[in-house]
């Protein structure tokens, strides 16, 4: 009979975390501490969440350091060091996949001079196209798409209906979501004159005698390169350079709606949050976090270590370091001083209005 679920001692074994009471409970889910049932490890990773612990019916629950297991009426209890950082290992222990199939399914178009490594899945609908190479244990969704002369690291996991374009090359463990477009080309026009564009940035100016011009492309004649461990969310875009490669860092992780211009290049460990667009040509340094909706000008670098509030727009250098918000984005503390001082901006324009009353009423009287 197949076992079923993990042990908690095996769990505590995979995730570095201290195991006590009846070690050989078994987990088959994890659940929020008010829904957990018999069989699921509740998640009360901090004193708040385990109010709700008598709710539920959970036996076992990941907890925070220094809790009382006991007192909360388990039975087994996981506490690691860092309970984040725990459910990172935890929640890949218990991770079903998505159920697709070993294997290339039938309905699958792979080209006859495509490669592919040892143990590679590809779904139903899914094209690959002639000189792809894809790296051994990899697993190429339903209807996604690979391209001509792509290059692809072992163990990757594309879901649903990614498409990747010719020449894109990518490392190991690469992983995208959900109508991820990879590869399609950069928003890159000129005019057979200076355009108004080019005159209102050099002159900053309102541009009423400017003559109307039909754009021409710049054709994407570079690719995008991506490092080992890069994730990529559902319907991000990330454009071709246009001579050279687009190029995005080992580790680095892209959320969903996020727009990487052609020609941009992103370093290590860097997050994009949601709805994030980086302009053409823009340089990002490692270990950079921009938060949900942060807009990022063309030709502009971001140092090392910089974090980036929601919503900022960043229209010029950021030095490494760098905590910003606003738009346009200044130091953080700089930014929140002056909303501040914004908010109290009606009060005192009332406080000058009494004085100008009061002035102009004794001058009156004069």
């Amino acid at each position: 009979m197949k076992t079923v679920g993990h042990s908690v001692k095996d769990i505590a074994a995979a995730i570095g975390a201290d195991a006590h009471g009846d070690t050989s409970l078994r987990v088959e889910h994890a659940a929020e501490p008010g829904s957990a049932g018999p069989n699921d490890i509740a998640m009360a990773t901090n004193a708040s969440y385990a109010e709700t612990l008598a709710d539920g019916d959970a036996k076992v629950a990941l907890l925070w350091d220094g809790a009382d297991w006991q007192a909360l009426g388990l039975k087994a209890a996981i506490i690691p060091r860092r309970p984040r950082y725990a459910m990172s290992g935890l929640t890949r222990l218990l991770d079903r996949g998505q159920g697709y199939g070993a294997g290339i399914h039938p309905s699958a178009v792979v080209d006859p001079s495509a490669e592919l490594g040892e143990g590679v899945s590809v779904g139903p609908l899914a094209v690959i196209s002639a000189g792809a190479k894809i790296g051994a244990g990899s697993i190429i969704g339903p209807q996604c798409f690979i391209g001509w002369d792509v290059e692809m690291g072992a163990d990757a996991f594309l879901r649903e209906h990614v498409s990747i374009g010719a020449r894109v090359k990518i490392g190991d463990r690469f992983m995208a979501q959900p109508g991820a477009r990879i590869g399609g080309d950069g928003f890159s026009y000129t005019t057979p004159e200076p355009s108004s564009v080019e005159t209102a940035r050099a002159t900053l100016g309102d541009q009423r005698d400017s003559k109307g011009q039909a754009w021409a492309r710049i054709h994407s004649l570079g690719a995008v390169t991506l490092g080992d461990d890069v994730e990529v969310g559902s319907n991000c875009t990330i454009d071709c350079g246009t001579i050279r490669d687009t190029k995005i860092g080992n580790r680095t992780k892209i959320d969903n709606l996020v727009q990487v211009g052609h020609n941009c290049v992103i370093g290590d460990d860097c997050l994009l949050c949601g709805h994030v667009g980086l302009a053409g040509s823009v340089k990002v340094g490692n270990n950079v976090v921009l938060g949900g909706q942060v807009g990022v000008s063309d030709n502009i670098f971001i140092g090392d270590g910089v974090i980036a509030g929601g919503g900022s727009k960043l229209l010029s250098n950021v030095p490494a370091g760098r905590t910003v918000l606003g738009y346009p984005a200044v130091k953080m503390d700089t930014h929140i001083e002056t909303y501040k001082i914004q908010r109290r901006l009606p009060r005192l324009v009332r406080d000058i209005a009494a004085l100008q009353k009061a002035v102009f009423k004794s001058d009156a009287k004069d």
